[in-house]
């Protein structure tokens, strides 16, 4: 479970907040907190994997807040303030939701602080465990997606047909945006238009990777992440 913590002055913000994160199987919340202060009480004592974050609130701001924190778990930051964006990404901050968002963009948000990048900062001193899934929006529902089960996904327009080892789901996501989400330790891009877990290559052969007998090919501007992978 994703134990989360949501910090806003505005009642109406934690409704939407937790009726979202009530659509999602994975997501406990641990407190409402209205100001910084008493965050900052709870969180001496206890631990959450994400936070919620609102900007302008009154004792403390949110950024203050953020940098008296030793160790800093994830952190959306939901605000109607785009001008504090900038500051937000230098302080390693996951993702920047301006008020009002939608449910698919929270998702997205979401999914980027639960399964990061290999690339990603982490300021804890030990590495935090790995998510195994993802939420994926298809045909009007959303679908909990374990990441052991992808075997590669495929660019189809603005689309992704992302393949499961005994299914396929049809997404409106740039490949570009699938990457955002997946983590570089599980997955690699061979081409413009192909992502392949790794643990489910089954050989390679020329400018051509296997998974079972579905083939794909390898960019020439990918080649160099395969070669890598080939090293170890």
């Amino acid at each position: 479970m994703i134990k989360y913590l949501i910090i806003d002055d505005e009642h109406m913000a934690h409704e939407i907040i937790k009726g979202y994160c009530d659509m999602l199987s994975n997501m406990q919340l641990m407190k409402h907190c209205y100001d910084a202060i008493e965050a900052l009480d709870y969180l001496r004592e206890n631990t959450v994997d994400l936070i919620f974050l609102d900007l302008n609130m009154p004792k403390l701001k949110g950024f203050d807040f953020l940098k008296t924190l030793p160790n800093l778990p994830k952190v959306i930051v939901t605000t109607a303030y785009k001008e504090y964006a900038l500051e937000g990404y230098e302080l390693e901050v996951t993702d920047y939701l301006l008020k009002p968002f939608s449910f698919e963009r929270f998702l997205k948000a979401v999914n980027k602080a639960v399964e990061p990048k290999a690339s990603t900062p982490i300021r804890n001193e030990t590495q935090k465990p790995k998510i195994g899934h993802i939420f994926l929006y298809s045909d009007k529902k959303y679908f909990q997606v374990k990441l052991d089960d992808i075997l590669y996904i495929e660019a189809a327009g603005n689309y992704a047909k992302v393949v499961l080892i005994d299914s396929f789901i049809m997404v409106r996501e740039k490949i570009s945006e699938m990457l955002e989400i997946l983590s570089s330790e599980q997955f690699i891009q061979i081409h413009k238009s192909f992502v392949v877990a790794k643990e489910h290559i089954s050989r390679v052969e020329g400018n051509r990777i296997f998974i079972n007998e579905t083939s794909m090919p390898i960019g020439k501007f990918y080649k160099g992440n395969v070669m890598a992978l080939l090293r170890g």
